[in-house]
């Protein structure tokens, strides 16, 4: 039996998925053939079956491509001691992808093949269980620590940075001048005024000042 070499292995898988990234994106998930994807990998259907048994395992690799990092991600902003610098970085992690030109169109997709699919559907809601629980995490600890408003329930608070982050996504995709990055810093204020304004007026006797505002959100 000949041995198999798991690098190779995942180098070649990992190829296959990259070149069915921009046919997903550009053309969706039903109109994209396995013969279209063969082609742009440069392999045979029978290579190609070798490591993925049908286009729909393709598709799904291609949204895990970053679960490991993102797990690390995420565990290593709970551990984390200043929960809201924390928080910040975990928001930029997720909204960055949404820059990316392929992004928001397979996140459109994935969204629309979950509701055919409740195998996809049930991937994507423990993908968005598991960010909202770290927000949720987040946000705990940081009222706790007095750096946002004590006022805010966290998991409803997190419910709502999780939306503004997918806005990202869902414009980037629909509006051809949305500039992602460009609208990145403006994303970071949002938060950290309807986070921490109430309870650092509070703290301060008055409005949060224009330059205190924007060192927070650089921090």
């Amino acid at each position: 039996m000949r041995t198999i070499d798991p690098a190779k292995h995942a180098a070649r898988r990992q190829h296959i998925v990259n070149a069915a990234c921009e046919l997903f994106a550009t053309q969706g998930f039903e109109r994209t053939t396995t013969a279209q994807i063969c082609k742009a990998a440069g392999m045979s259907s029978g290579n190609v079956f070798h490591y993925f048994p049908n286009k729909r395992a393709i598709f799904i690799a291609l949204l895990q491509d970053d679960k490991g990092e993102k797990t690390e991600r995420l565990a290593a902003a709970t551990a984390g001691a200043d929960p809201w610098a924390a928080l910040l970085d975990v928001v930029r992690f997720l909204a960055a992808p949404a820059a990316e030109p392929l992004a928001p169109p397979l996140v459109m997709e994935a969204m629309l093949q979950a509701h055919r699919d409740p195998e996809l559907a049930e991937r994507l809601s423990q993908d968005s269980t598991d960010e909202h629980t770290v927000i949720t995490e987040l946000l705990t600890k940081a009222a706790a620590a007095g750096q946002i408003d004590p006022g805010l329930d966290p998991g409803h608070a997190a419910s709502w940075v999780m939306a503004l982050i997918a806005s990202m996504y869902t414009s980037a995709a629909t509006e051809p001048s949305f500039d992602p990055a460009g609208q990145l810093p403006t994303l970071l204020l949002i938060l950290e005024r309807f986070l921490r304004g109430e309870s650092q007026e509070r703290r301060t006797g008055g409005a949060l000042p224009r330059d205190a505002n924007a060192s927070a959100v650089a921090r």
